[in-house]
């Protein structure tokens, strides 16, 4: 008997296993669908207090505010893509018309300068240039190749951003679909909670993203005002990436002053380094770091406060956590994740010790 009940178990436990394995594997597959589907919660998240605007302010019957909030955020998608074409277009300009010779003295140039600047006229470059072979290993000829794979890139991108539309539209108009379809997998005794939980956590997330709006737009202003003092090339451009890129934390800011500080100097490759280059370069980074205390000591407090009701040492170390186990991703999730989370256990484990600590701002 005890051996049967032993088989029993054991072949149970190999069942349950092999089904997380085949749940994993079919999550893995449709990881693109996945991906669609929280694209389009956050789309719906932000879009939401739109349209309860729209509903109680301006008497808007709910699937017309469902469409105009759609529009409207088409709207600011296209004008974000409108502000990148011209830039583009001068740079395909620039690649049908490139002088390899050309850019290779100027960047030649450009590292001439930087040696004898900093006193390394002790570095033959010419001599390291060509012993290192690196514009023999530079493949041009790569260009057009990239240019038709950026074609399957864009049709996927096509696909994505309709089917994103297509689900956020629903989830706009419909906003007790997803809470519906969470429904089938709790007890009766527990709807209750969990239905209030999903409200929680939708006006919690919803003031979250449109903070963080708020915070790229900040970055945004400062970053343009900095560039087009210095007379950088297309700073509307650049000073949009650098905020965009501060959404991943700790991170982002980083890569974005190091491509600023890029832009900058390629914006005056030619110019005396001394005189123009680096002085005008120094004044873009310290108006970058400005930028960066105005968001870390003003902006990203005051979101966390009145949004997800965290504190920032709190959020800190859940950033860093989840960076370390999720890597880049883990790191831009983080906070709603976890918000998420602090919602649902203060209304099922309100009791508890820890949870109350953690959630008593809530």
């Amino acid at each position: 008997m005890n051996s049967k009940i032993i088989a029993n178990g054991i072949l149970r436990a190999i069942a349950i296993i092999a089904a997380i394995v085949l749940l994993l594997y079919f999550l893995y597959q449709i990881q693109s669908v996945i991906v669609y589907l929280v694209v389009a919660a956050v789309l719906s998240l932000i879009g939401r207090p739109i349209i309860i605007f729209l509903r109680k302010k301006l008497k808007f019957k709910n699937t017309l505010a469902v469409v105009f909030t759609m529009v409207l955020m088409i709207g600011i998608v296209v004008g974000l893509i409108s502000m990148f074409i011209p830039l583009i277009a001068e740079q395909g300009r620039n690649l049908a018309l490139l002088d390899i010779e050309a850019l290779k003295a100027n960047l030649q140039h450009l590292y001439i300068e930087l040696t004898d600047y900093f006193s390394l006229r002790q570095i033959d470059i010419e001599k390291t240039i060509k012993e290192s072979e690196l514009w023999s290993k530079l493949n041009f000829g790569a260009i057009p190749n990239f240019l038709n794979n950026m074609v399957g890139v864009v049709s996927n991108f096509g696909v994505g951003l309709f089917s994103v539309l297509f689900i956020s539209f629903f989830f706009l108009k419909d906003s007790k679909l997803l809470e519906s379809s969470l429904m089938v997998f709790v007890p009766d005794n527990k709807e209750s909670k969990l239905k209030h939980s999903i409200e929680k956590i939708k006006d919690l997330l919803s003031r979250y993203f449109i903070g963080l709006m708020l915070q790229i737009f900040i970055l945004f202003v400062i970053y343009t005002i900095v560039l087009l003092i210095f007379g950088i090339s297309n700073p509307i451009v650049i000073a949009f990436l650098c905020a965009l890129l501060n959404l991943i934390p700790y991170i982002g800011p980083l890569i974005g002053g190091a491509l600023m500080i890029l832009l900058t100097m390629t914006s005056n490759l030619g110019q005396d380094f001394s005189t123009v280059i680096l002085p005008t370069t120094l004044y873009v980074l310290i108006g970058f770091i400005i930028g960066q205390l105005i968001d870390n000591f003003f902006s990203q407090p005051f979101i966390f406060s009145n949004s997800v009701k965290s504190h920032p040492l709190e959020i800190f170390l859940i950033i860093i956590i989840a960076g370390l186990l999720f890597g880049v991703t883990g790191m831009i999730v983080a906070v709603p994740t976890y918000t998420a989370i602090k919602v649902v256990l203060k209304e099922f484990l309100a009791e508890n010790k820890i949870v109350k600590s953690l959630t008593k701002n809530l």
